[in-house]
Order: structure tokens, then sequence, then C-alpha cells
């Protein structure tokens, strides 16, 4: 295992030179993640990898402990001095690649032995195709909401909000909700709109093409972001239904709901002011705004509800 310190600022790295076109990197940004991210590495048993290199996030916890008995030549480990966020942190990882090929993948995520290649195999299948994303399953094996998405579109973000979604199941074709996971599964690797950031392999030319995770988002809508450019310059985005990645959801976030919803309501706004601010009208962008407001209080109410009953129940223990 190597170890390798990185700076306290990102400001666009430049992408590594090729030096391996027949495999792939792996790259793992970790922040708490303990036992998990030791479990994540160790089903990362594919020839195809050349590296896997971990850039941590200037974590609190012992996740990094036992990665050092680790024999394992591929693991670099990049230590930040601060939690630079996830965008920052990816693009990290990309300057540290060499290989032609890149997987981001999350530290809670356990790999299927076949995955590896079979993402491999259809990325490279047509020069079009630019990004990949397996079955993310629970750990029921159930389907996950947000690996096979529809674009998040204000639109559709209110039809979820107020339920109107719940009428996709009568009428499919309206595309009334962006998650696609409650539709039938495919049997094949389908073209949609948007993967999740979770497991996520593109090509080195695509990212030379579409440039680099944009820095400007913290955590949350950074893979909705890179999607969107993908598709921008034309540029394929794949489900594989058949490579699965079994992800532990929220189970790196759930200590900390405040900090997360924070900066994913963040995202919703710079993902629809970046994509969508010039289709309306000022009025109606102001209602999306005050929509994403109202949303995010609702949702830190719940929280404080949730911490307050917890706090009081603690109390009478």
């Amino acid at each position: 295992m190597n170890n390798k310190a990185a700076p306290l600022a990102s400001s666009g790295p430049a992408i590594a030179q090729v030096v391996n076109n027949e495999r792939c990197d792996v790259i793992i940004v970790n922040y708490n993640a303990g036992r998990l991210l030791l479990d994540c590495i160790r089903s990362l048993r594919s020839d195809r990898i050349s590296k896997i290199i971990v850039v941590d996030n200037n974590s609190s916890d012992e996740s990094l402990a036992p990665l050092s008995s680790l024999a394992d030549e591929r693991l670099i480990v990049i230590k930040n001095e601060q939690n630079l966020g996830f965008s920052v942190a990816c693009n990290i990882g990309t300057e540290y690649s060499s290989s032609e090929l890149l997987l981001f993948l999350n530290p809670d995520c356990i790999v299927e032995p076949e995955a590896i290649s079979q993402l491999v195999e259809v990325l490279e299948s047509e020069k079009k195709i630019g990004m990949v994303g397996g079955f993310l399953a629970n750990i029921d094996g159930t389907e996950q909401p947000g690996g096979r998405r529809f674009f998040p579109t204000p639109e559709r973000a209110f039809m979820r909000a107020f339920g109107v979604y719940k009428l996709s199941r009568f009428f499919p074709s309206a595309r009334l909700d962006f998650s696609l996971h409650r539709g039938p599964l495919p049997t094949e690797a389908t073209s949609v709109d948007a993967i999740s950031g979770a497991c996520m392999m593109v090509k080195r030319e695509s990212i030379e093409q579409v440039g680099l995770w944009d820095e400007g988002y913290f955590l949350h809508c950074e893979d909705l972001d890179w999607c969107m450019r993908f598709k921008q310059h034309g540029l394929s985005v794949m489900f594989v239904p058949y490579a699965k990645v079994t992800h532990a959801w929220r189970a790196c976030s759930k200590s900390r709901p405040f900090f997360v919803e924070w900066h994913k309501h963040g995202g919703m706004l710079r993902f629809y002011k970046k994509f969508f601010k010039q289709k309306y009208s000022a009025p109606l962008w102001w209602l999306v705004v005050l929509g994403v407001f109202i949303r995010g209080s609702l949702v830190f109410a719940y929280y404080g509800v949730r911490l307050l009953r917890e706090k009081i129940g603690g109390r009478r223990g």
C-alpha cells in the first residue's frame, strides 16, 4: 500500500497520461466509512484492475487503519488534510490514475466478481458510450433508486414532492418520476439519462472531451451534472442490469443528516441553475428556488423532530 499526501485544494488537476490501455483504475472517495471501506477493497478481485486509489477526505474514524495490513500493490491511499468534498476528491483520484478506464466507486459498495468485466465490456462496445453503471442492490437484493433514472427536471421534482409520480404506474410513458427502479428491469444494457456516482465507470477520452467533475458541488448532484454534460457532448450513459453491486445506501451519511441535506439541496439549486434556469421565466425560476427551500425546510424539520425525540427517549431511559 502506498500513502500519499494531497494538496489542501484542487485547482483543476491535469488528467494523468495514460500508460495502461487494457485495465481500469478504481477511485474510492472515503469519509468515515469504517469497516465498509476494507470490505469494498477486498471485493475488488478482478484482474482488470490496475490501481485502487483511495482518496480520504480527512476521516476521523479508523477506516484507513485496517488498510495497512493489505498486501495489495495496487492500493494507493491519498490523504487530504481537510474534507474537500466528493467532486474535488474524485478529481484528485483522477490525477493519480493512469488507465484508460476509471471506475468511481463508493466505499460502501461490494462489487460482484464479474461486475468489473461486465461493465468494461459494455463501455468498450461502442465509441459513443462514455459512461456505464451497474445494478445497485440493497442488502436484501432489491434494486435501489438512483442507479437508473431520468434527469430530475424541476417538473419531475415537483410531481415527486406532491406524490403525482405515483400515477406513473398507470401512465409509464408520461415519465412523471425520475427514478426508474420501480419499472421492469431490462435484460440488456440500456441507455438512460443518468446513473449513480456510487458506481460509475468512464473512459478517459470521454473525460478529456467533457471535463472533470464540477468542483462547485460539495456532496450530491455532481453525478447528475456529469451525466448531463456527457449527454450534451453526444455520449451515451448506459445502465448494465446484470453487473451487480451491493450498496449499503446511506451507511456513510446517516450519522450527519443535517450536513448531508444542506449540501444536497445546495447541489439541487446548482444543478437547476446550471441546466434549467435559462429555460424558465423569472417568476417560474423563483418558484423552483422556493420549492427547493420548502423541501429543505421540511427535511430539516423532520430530522430536528427525530433528534429531539431521540434525546427525550434517551433521558427517560
